[in-house]
């Protein structure tokens, strides 16, 4: 066995010593061997293990280095540490402020940024959610374009200059009982008024129904700065300007019963009542308790609590959701693009051809102006600040002293009622001011009360007004006209 390797070696050597040659040694007969195919494809054992050798010294050397420049760095950090970054450091106390500052700024930075991106991956949902309808119904319906019709309204102008487009229904004003005023919700307009209201029922209490245009809708001028308080005065001239100097009531629904409230804190000696249905509260109302805000938002879909949360936070985001929806030039459900989760009564009630073409003539009117810009203000007004809350209200006793000496001989303070007097009516609500008169509709959804109910409409008439009682009856005019005509009988005798 000695022998063999000892040999192996010697012919290893020997191989090493006549590579040149190109003739190798092996335990057999020699082979013959081209230097071309040496050079290509083999190499002695030798040189691999040299190369094995200085590649495993290179590793190691950079790996001690490493861990020296590691315990290096450690050693730095605890001398920095210990000397530099102490409390009474000169360096720290230069640079504390800063950096401190410094730091909130990035914070604030990066806190902005993951809100803006929550902010577009809700967007981009949002638009997702729009574009797809999980109901099969509504893919094979057929869509159906918005057209703008010819100006129908009539105009008041105010004492700013602008034009408030109304529209009237029910008995002239000569004739009239009782003044109703109904402000429209979003994405609505004066055609709305009461939804199939029949004019036999309106002549039969003697009721003159004004329904308006808000500023920017319909036919109505823009208003350059509107506020829930420019909304209450709009209400106060048109009731001027048509010539009504007495009490008025005024009728809201969903969203416009916004500007009816403000219409009882702004001009309150002027509303005689108001009449509420399904009415909206501001969502984010500082009054409002964690119960109360927890029974606001909960049966809201998740698109709604999304579009009140830009139009507070965000609302530029509203204006690309309202051009791929209700401005983009087609038709679609009332309940998407409001948002909306309907009940079983109000499934039924929009697949009605006549409530179905009423709803979409009243939306066409609405964006008639092509404007997204009253859009946006009425969403923002719905989630800001109204200025009022719904307690202030509520008819209180306001006692006032007159001074020191009063007080000293136990005079009596002067008290005055504050707060609005007059009734309010509200149907289907889960948030109620106090002193209000409630009726509870348990069966009902949002539209199927107002919209096309004849027995609806008489409930809410018969609860306002007591017994139909017919128009006035103008005597001055009849006393007139039968002394006309005794007159023209005794010139005929003559």
């Amino acid at each position: 066995m000695s022998e063999v390797r000892g040999s192996s070696s010697w012919r290893d050597e020997l191989a090493s010593l006549v590579s040149d040659s190109g003739i190798r040694y092996a335990a057999a007969d020699p082979i013959e061997v081209s230097t071309a195919s040496f050079d290509a494809g083999f190499a002695s054992r030798e040189e691999l293990e040299q190369s094995e050798n200085f590649k495993d010294q290179i590793k190691g050397f950079a790996i001690a280095w490493g861990e020296i420049l590691v315990d290096l760095a450690r050693g730095c950090k605890d001398i920095v540490e210990q000397n530099v970054l102490t409390e009474d450091s000169y360096i720290v106390q230069k640079l504390r402020n800063p950096c401190a500052k410094a730091s909130a700024k990035l914070r604030y930075l990066n806190e902005f940024c993951r809100r803006i991106a929550i902010r577009l991956t809700l967007g981009r949902l949002y638009s997702w959610s729009i574009n797809v309808n999980t109901n099969h119904d509504s893919l094979v319906r057929s869509v159906k374009k918005v057209q703008i019709h010819p100006p129908s309204a009539s105009h008041v102008l105010l004492p700013d200059g602008r034009r408030l487009a109304y529209h009237e229904q029910g008995v002239p004003a000569k004739s009239t009982r009782f003044l109703l005023i109904a402000p429209h919700s979003f994405l609505s307009s004066r055609l709305a008024g009461i939804p199939g209201i029949k004019i036999s029922l309106l002549v039969e209490f003697g009721i003159r129904l004004v329904a308006y245009d808000l500023p920017g809708f319909g036919e109505s001028d823009p208003h350059p700065s509107r506020n829930l308080n420019s909304s209450a005065l709009d209400m106060l001239y048109l009731a001027n300007a048509i010539g009504v100097d007495d009490k008025f009531w005024v009728l809201g629904h969903s969203s416009g019963t916004m500007h009816a409230w403000a219409s009882l804190r702004y001009i309150p000696d002027r509303v005689a009542g108001a009449a509420m249905v399904g009415p909206m509260i501001n969502p984010y109302e500082p009054g409002m308790t964690k119960e109360e805000k927890k029974k606001t938002w909960e049966p809201w879909v998740l698109r709604r609590r999304l579009m009140y949360f830009l139009a507070r936070r965000f609302p530029k985001f509203l204006s690309s959701f309202y051009r791929r929806s209700f401005l983009s030039g087609k038709h679609d459900r009332i309940d998407k693009w409001l948002s909306l989760s309907l009940g079983k009564k109000d499934e039924i009630l929009i697949e009605d051809p006549k409530v179905e073409e009423h709803l979409q003539r009243d939306i066409e009117e609405s964006i008639r102006q092509g404007s997204i810009k009253p859009f946006i203000e009425e969403a923002v007004l719905q989630v800001s600040r109204w200025g009022f809350s719904l307690a202030d209200l509520q008819a209180q006793k306001q006692c006032q002293r007159r001074g020191f000496l009063a007080w000293l001989w136990n005079s009596e303070a002067e008290c005055m009622l504050t707060g609005f007097l007059g009734q309010i009516h509200i149907w289907q609500v889960a948030r109620v001011l106090p002193g209000s008169y409630v009726h509870k509709l348990p069966n009902e959804d949002h539209f199927s009360y107002l919209y096309f109910c004849d027995e609806c409409h008489r409930q809410i008439f018969t609860t306002l007004f007591g017994s139909p009682q017919g128009p006035v009856v103008e005597k001055l005019d009849i006393y007139t006209t039968s002394l006309e005509g005794n007159s023209e009988e005794i010139a005929t005798n003559a």
